[in-house]
């Protein structure tokens, strides 16, 4: 069996067909969702990519596996999915990136890996690493007479002034997307293989900068767009919590518009709306560059003898509370897409009860047929219909500027918060900050905090502990389930 998993960062959960979005343009995944199980209430276990992905990849809570933020080190003792895979037999190539910061425990301080959080999972053979400054791709359009400066050169619009909203198109092409340049690579590998192969194709689209080119620049209006979840006004929502005022009132626009000098709080509806028609063209067109990978497998024979993974690290607000990008208690950050197609199971099932990103890891672990060498926190989602109950977490600290430290007047430890949500009530506690609670009944949207509403004392109350309980329970538990004993050493797993 061969195993195909697919990651396109910042990818949210309701933005592909097969999930009701009647508007967005994604045939590719709509049909594999009638050959795949479609796990419709999917979430990202952390944020941004490095925290994200390190649950992914290990199966591990935050709170286990410990990578905070990006260039958080993943200690080198956890499992992850490359080293199982290699254990199964195959030898897991990677196509793009897995935003991993590698221990440094034992390397000389000089080690180049201790300068970045864009080393590569243990266990990975590279065939094409694709890192933020994208050289590989930017040297690729060289070859084709496009010649940058640099990845932020390469993303200016055409036509318009740098940092402009608009729909104007980059200089690259359809054909020359960071995108089609994996798949190509992707498929160019494939002929190569002879034997059962693993390959992680790890897409940095639909991530922001936000531009595309034609014809997906112009696929969407942005008026035929739905509206946004937020409150009447920026000053309205940003009452909410003091980490959403911090966030918002110094959010800068450069980060996904390119050239721009602009505060997300200066952003105009339209602006908001603009920027959301721009995703849904990279949706798309990602979406248009997977059919090539697919039907590239098809020809070698080999659909039904593949499995394929379809996902996210995490999701993306695009304007739904005034914000953009990713992290926090909303499910908008958080809510991402996962199709599994294991040929060897009948297709078009959908699951409605949640999963979670942590539930990835140990499903792949068991379709290869090996076992984890710690405990993960996730389960295997095999014959499961998902659960009543969901969580994450999300760790804000600057550890090495200290900005939020300074801003809010608290330590790097206190700086995080933990979330679970079920489908009536979403609880969030932070470690120094107060609470909010949730009422998903009578506020899908999470406008109104009720934490101090005396009438919900009770809810919040019981989530609180249901939240306890549930951290109490996923310790990490590696060497917890082992006991030395005159018989010998005896592990166990739950």
């Amino acid at each position: 069996m061969n195993v195909f998993m697919i990651t396109a960062d910042q990818w949210r959960g309701d933005c592909v067909g097969y999930a009701g979005n009647n508007l967005i343009r994604t045939p590719v995944l709509d049909a594999l969702a009638t050959d795949s199980t479609a796990y419709l209430n999917h979430f990202a276990q952390a944020a941004p990519c490095s925290p994200a992905r390190a649950c992914l990849y290990t199966g591990l809570y935050q709170m286990n596996n410990r990578v905070c933020r990006n260039g958080t080190p993943l200690a080198a003792r956890f499992d992850n999915i490359a080293l199982a895979a290699r254990r199964a037999g195959y030898d897991p190539t990677l196509f793009g990136y897995t935003d991993v910061s590698l221990d440094p425990t034992g390397k000389s301080p000089g080690d180049p890996d201790n300068t970045t959080y864009e080393s590569v999972l243990p266990g990975f053979t590279t065939r094409l690493k694709l890192p933020e400054h994208e050289k590989p791709w930017l040297s690729w359009l060289r070859a084709q007479g496009l010649d940058f400066a640099d990845k932020d050169a390469a993303h200016l619009p055409v036509g318009v002034p740098p940092g402009a909203i608009s729909n104007a198109p980059p200089a690259y092409s359809a054909e020359q997307t960071q995108t089609a340049f994996l798949v190509g690579e992707f498929t160019r590998w494939l002929s190569e293989q002879d034997r059962p192969w693993f390959a992680h194709v790890s897409l940095i689209r639909p991530h922001p900068p936000f531009i595309v080119p034609a014809p997906y620049n112009t696929m969407y209006d942005p008026d035929d767009l739905p509206g946004f979840r937020r409150e009447a006004s920026f000053d309205a929502e940003t009452a909410q919590h003091p980490v959403l005022d911090l966030m918002l009132r110094t959010g800068e626009a450069s980060h996904f518009v390119p050239g721009s000098s602009a505060l997300l709080k200066d952003l105009s509806d339209a602006d908001y709306r603009q920027i959301k028609a721009t995703y849904y063209g990279m949706v798309s067109e990602v979406d248009a560059q997977l059919g090539r990978a697919f039907d590239a497998i098809r020809a070698r024979g080999e659909w039904d003898e593949t499995l394929i993974v379809f996902t996210s690290d995490h999701a993306e607000m695009m304007g739904d509370h005034f914000a953009l990008g990713k992290g926090g208690w909303f499910d908008e950050s958080q809510h991402i897409p996962l199709l599994i197609r294991d040929p060897r199971q009948p297709g078009g099932r959908r699951v409605m009860g949640f999963t979670e990103a942590v539930d990835v890891f140990p499903t792949l672990l068991e379709t290869m047929g090996v076992e984890p060498t710690h405990q993960p926190d996730g389960r295997s989602l095999t014959g499961r219909d998902g659960d009543t109950v969901v969580h994450w977490e999300f760790d804000f600290r600057d550890v090495s500027g200290q900005s939020i430290e300074t801003a809010l007047g608290l330590k790097s430890t206190q700086l995080n918060l933990a979330v679970i949500r079920t489908a009536e009530w979403k609880y969030v506690h932070f470690a120094a900050l107060p609470p909010l609670l949730f009422d998903l009944r009578r506020d899908p949207h999470c406008l109104r905090n009720l934490a101090n509403d005396p009438a919900c004392m009770a809810a919040r109350i019981e989530m609180a502990e249901r939240l306890l309980s549930w951290r109490a329970e996923h310790l990490d538990q590696t060497l917890a389930l082992t006991e030395l004993t005159s018989n010998g050493v005896v592990r166990r797993q739950v």
